[in-house]
């Protein structure tokens, strides 16, 4: 068997979820994690720009594209 070996950020965050009782606790938390995750891609996404890396012309370039994976029936 193999043995798991946790950061410790995810033991931190362990010792804290640990702490919630009730579902709206649990969807409090949800809500921070995807304003945390929101900040650091807007972020990201205006770092990209500024450096030129990301423009208008590569945004509508991608309008309109399927990256899902074909499944055949």
């Amino acid at each position: 068997m193999e043995t798991i070996t946790f950061s410790p950020a995810q033991v931190h965050v362990f010792n804290l979820v640990s702490h919630i009782k009730s579902a709206i606790g649990l969807e409090q938390l949800r809500q921070q994690l995807a304003a945390f995750y929101s900040a650091k891609v807007d972020s990201e996404m205006d770092n990209l720009w500024e450096s030129g890396q990301w423009n208008e012309k590569k945004l509508q370039d991608l309008r309109g594209s399927h990256f899902r994976t074909p499944y055949n029936r």
